[in-house]
Order: C-alpha cells, then sequence, then structure tokens
C-alpha cells in the first residue's frame, strides 16, 4: 500500500464538552456528608452565581473524548514526521506505564527529601546522562520545555555578567535561522537582539558574526543544525569569536536528535546548552506537552544555576537551595517530573550506543526522504547552494510549483490529510525560503512509511498538475476544516476559552469543508 486511497476520517460535529449535558445529569454519586459543617467562607470569596459546568454521564464523557481523538491524526495512527522541529517519534507506553505508577502519581512535591529518595535518584541519575551526552559540568531540570529552559539560559548569561560587573553587554546575537523562542527569550530578559542573516549556505558565515560582535555582546544563541537541517560546519570558530569578544555562547539543541553520541556542546566551544525532553528524549509532545527542559552549564556558570538542584550527598539524595548567586527558582518544586522519569527511562532503555543508533538512523531516514522529495516535480529544497547531507530535518521550497499550478504548501496542506497523514509544517518566521515545506522523519519510521509519506506527497503535486480543483476545494475525507492562514477570524484578539468563543460567536460544530468521496 503507498497511498490510502480509501481512507475517510470520522467527522462527529462534535459540540464543545461545556455545550453538552443538560441538568441534573451526573458522572459519579458521592456519598452523603453528615459531618461538621467547615468554616463558612468570607462574603468576599463567594460566587454571586453558580459556575457554568456541564452536567455528564461518565458514557457521555467517553464518548466525546473518544469522538474527539477519532478526529486526531495523533502518532498512534498516522506518520506524523510532517510535524518537523518538533522531533516526532514513537514516545514509548512503557514510559507512559511508569509515569502512572502509583509509587510516583501519590506522592507530594512537598514531602520530605529523605521519604522521595528514589524519585531523587532518577533525577539526579538522568542530571548525570545529560551532563555526559553533552560534556557539560552542571545540571538543572527545572525548565517546564525547551523555550522555558531557553529562558533561563539568558537568565545564567545576564547574572554572569552582572557578577563580573559588565553592565554594559546589553545585547545578544542570534540568527535568523535559529529557534525563534531564542532571540524572543534574549528580548523577554531585557536585551537587545542583534539577529545575524545567513549565508546562501544556509548558515551565518564566519565574518559575518565578526561584524555583529562588539564590546556591548553579552552571548550567541544558536542552534545547530539548524531549523532546515543544515550543520554549521564552522561552529567552534563561531564560539571562539564570541567568547574573545567576552560573550557567552549558549547552545539551542532542540535538534539534538541528529547529534546524540556522535557531537556534544563541550567540543563545540559552548559554555551552557538545553535539551528538549519531551522531544528528543522518547517523551510525547502531546498537543505541544506536558514539557521538560534541561539547562546544562560548565563548571564556571554552575552557581548560577535555578535552584532547587538534585545532589548526591553523603546519605543519599538531597533538593539543594543554598546557591546564594542562582538566578532562583524558574517554577514550583524540582521539574516536570512525569516527563523527566519517561526520558530518563528512554535512555536507560537504549544506552549509549542505542543513543548514537538513534543519530544516525534518524539522518538516515532524512536523506532517504530528502532523495526522493527532491526528485519530485517542483520541489526545490532551501539553500540549494549547500550540497552537504541535511541532518535532522529538511527544509524543502514549493515555488517552482506555486509559480507554475498555484498551487503551495498552504494548498498543500489541506489535501494531505485526506491520504491519513497529518498536514506539514511549514517554517518559523520570517520565512528564509519561499513556500516552505518542512519534514522530519525520525528513526521511528521504516522505509514502508518513508515511501508512503512521499507517495502521497507525489499524489497531490501530480494533482496540483492535473486537477488542482481537488487540492482547492480540500479536505474531502477529512475532520479538519480547510485551513488559510490569511483567512483566520480577528488572529489579534485570542479566544482562550468556551465563554469568551460562546460570547463571540453562536454555537457551532466541526464540519469539514469538502463534501463526498473524492479518488
Amino acid at each position: 500500500m503507498s497511498v490510502r486511497e480509501h481512507f475517510h476520517q470520522a467527522a462527529w460535529q462534535e459540540p464543545l464538552i461545556t455545550e453538552q449535558g443538560s441538568s441534573g445529569q451526573r458522572g459519579a454519586a458521592l456519598p452523603r456528608f453528615d459531618g461538621p459543617a467547615a468554616e463558612p467562607m468570607p462574603e468576599t470569596l463567594r460566587r454571586t452565581q453558580e459556575p457554568v459546568l456541564p452536567e455528564l454521564g461518565q458514557p457521555q464523557v467517553l464518548r466525546h473524548f473518544t469522538r474527539l481523538s477519532q478526529m486526531t491524526l495523533g502518532s498512534n495512527v498516522a506518520i506524523d514526521a510532517t510535524v518537523a522541529t518538533t522531533t516526532p517519534k514513537y514516545p514509548p507506553i512503557v514510559g507512559e506505564l511508569i509515569a502512572r505508577s502509583p509509587k510516583l502519581t501519590e506522592l507530594h512535591p512537598d514531602q520530605p527529601a529523605e521519604t522521595v529518595q528514589g524519585v531523587l535518584r532518577l533525577l539526579w541519575e538522568l542530571g548525570e546522562c545529560l551532563k555526559a551526552l553533552t560534556g557539560m559540568d552542571d545540571v538543572s531540570l527545572q525548565a517546564q520545555g525547551g523555550a522555558h529552559a531557553i529562558l533561563a539560559n539568558v537568565l545564567i548569561i545576564r547574572a554572569f555578567h552582572a557578577a563580573r560587573g559588565d553592565h554594559h553587554r546589553d545585547e545578544i546575537i542570534s540568527t535568523l535561522a535559529t529557534h525563534p523562542a531564542d532571540p524572543a527569550a534574549a528580548a523577554a530578559a531585557g536585551f537587545k537582539v542583534i539577529e545575524v542573516p545567513v549565508g546562501p549556505n544556509g548558515y551565518v558565515e564566519v565574518e559575518t558574526l565578526k561584524a555583529a560582535v562588539s564590546e556591548r555582546t553579552a552571548g550567541l544563541l544558536i542552534n545547530n543544525p539548524e531549523d532546515s537541517g543544515v550543520f554549521n560546519p564552522n561552529i567552534d570558530r563561531l564560539a571562539d569569536i564570541v567568547r574573545e569578544a567576552g560573550g557567552l555562547c549558549a547552545y539551542d539543541q532542540a535538534n539534538a536528535n541528529a547529534t546524540l553520541g556522535i557531537a556534544r556542546a563541550r567540543e563545540s566551544g559552548f559554555d551552557l546548552c538545553q535539551l528538549n525532553l519531551h522531544k528528543t528524549f522518547g517523551a510525547p509532545i502531546n498537543l505541544f506537552g506536558p514539557a521538560a527542559g534541561a539547562i546544562l552549564v560548565t563548571s564556571e556558570l554552575a552557581r548560577f544555576l535555578p535552584t532547587p538542584l538534585v545532589v548526591k550527598t553523603e546519605t543519599g539524595y538531597a533538593l539543594e537551595h543554598d546557591r546564594p548567586e542562582s538566578i532562583g527558582p524558574i517554577r514550583a518544586y524540582a521539574g516536570n517530573i512525569a516527563t523527566l522519569i519517561k526520558a530518563y527511562a528512554w535512555i536507560r532503555a537504549l544506552g549509549e550506543d542505542g543513543l548514537r543508533e538513534v543519530a544516525r538512523t534518524a539522518v538516515l531516514n532524512n536523506n532517504y526522504v530528502h532523495r526522493r522529495m527532491s526528485a519530485l516535480r517542483g520541489v526545490s529544497v532551501a539553500f540549494p547552494e549547500n550540497p552537504e547531507h541535511r541532518l535532522d530535518v529538511v527544509r524543502y521550497s514549493l515555488s517552482e510549483l506555486k509559480a507554475q499550478t498555484g498551487i503551495g504548501a498552504e494548498e498543500l496542506n489541506n489535501r494531505v490529510p485526506d491520504f491519513g497523514l497529518p498536514a506539514a509544517w511549514t517554517s518559523h518566521h520570517p520565512h528564509t525560503s519561499p513556500e516552505p515545506l518542512t519534514l522530519e522523519p525520525t528513526e521511528s519510521f521504516s522505509r514502508d512509511e518513508l515511501d508512503e509519506l512521499v507517495d502521497v506527497y507525489a499524489r497531490v503535486i501530480e494533482e496540483a498538475y492535473t486537477n488542482p480543483s481537488v487540492i482547492l476545494d480540500g479536505p474531502h475525507r477529512s475532520a479538519v476544516a480547510q485551513m488559510r492562514l490569511d483567512a483566520v477570524e480577528d488572529a489579534e484578539v485570542p479566544l482562550g476559552t468556551a465563554r469568551l468563543l460562546r460570547e463571540r460567536r453562536p454555537r457551532r460544530s466541526l464540519v469539514p469543508v469538502g463534501s463526498g468521496e473524492v479518488s
């Protein structure tokens, strides 16, 4: 089977759960309480109206969420290599079983350290594994995600220069190809952001960085490989330039899946780095969470790490709070324990050789897809002047296809779900290549699945030349509605709650745009 011609996704026209149920329905019968009443709540804290909450029985709740799952092309049913730069891989189910163990779920973060020695040991051992993978000297697992860890790195850079009295260092250098979370974190911390362009090969050139560095440079934030899959062979020279100018170098290792066990941040010249444990290390990135980030630093910066830190003592393991120069806690407690435990289990299951094999297989899979996709009509690769293999992802350009057929990445993404694949991610903004489309086939996919992925794109691209209307009217067999970025309603006014949605518009259902079967 190369293309799923008869795929047809359920489209339940399911209302929000807040719009379902009726008064008096119950999911559980609670026992009557005849004991003494608690102290009455002060008038200032009492509601004046009862909360508007849905009232449903257990079967209705079960059906609701099962229907929603049937309208989702998640990793359990689909080849999700299309969600590029998020390292879409198979998250082992055993990790979920471990994280749901009562030995973990029944613990409380305020328990004394001597009563949670097992968890602290797992966190300490996870930190040791990550230190070995990066070459760094100390680690904090407190961050709630990659961007959170990047922000912590920026705060450490700020604290380092403040401790030296270098208050004039108020600039952070990043690149137009680096993940937007990096310049955003620098700006949030009060730095002026200097974004340098990439050259024709897709990476920052040495002379370009030299021109951006000054006595005001506090640090460099950069990916390698970048989110286009391009590896910068001069990364150590870039780090030397910034360090010689008195700055620090922070390595955003969101794309570490391509370098596990092969290249380390320390040998690349970096002072600190961050890892995304919910992506690279086998913990799921479901709906972009729950996430966890690791913050890793050299010994010179260890005193600035956020607290508390898990440390090993003569009698066991403890949470260390006493670091006077620390940037302080960046969240409550020691970290997102469930995600950290999943990452620990993934690392221990694979071992050193297995982690290296993950990177090699991911790069192999990516370049297999690269070779096949590049042969399709109307498809080119971003930064074609660079002949080197891409690593974890490839950013393609559909500009030729768009010029010849009027079908670009956005239109293509409205047709691909008709064959059981999630729509592909395009690119961060600003786009560094026209009509971008980015794929990331990680180590989790078989050759048959990679062939199916490319065959679907080949089919839809052929339709662009022979029958473009079937694409423009799509999707036809998918639960998702047609997505057009230029038609987003009130994009500047987000609707964060069901109440705001009800106030903005009348009750509406999820209805696919297409009508009927299309072969």
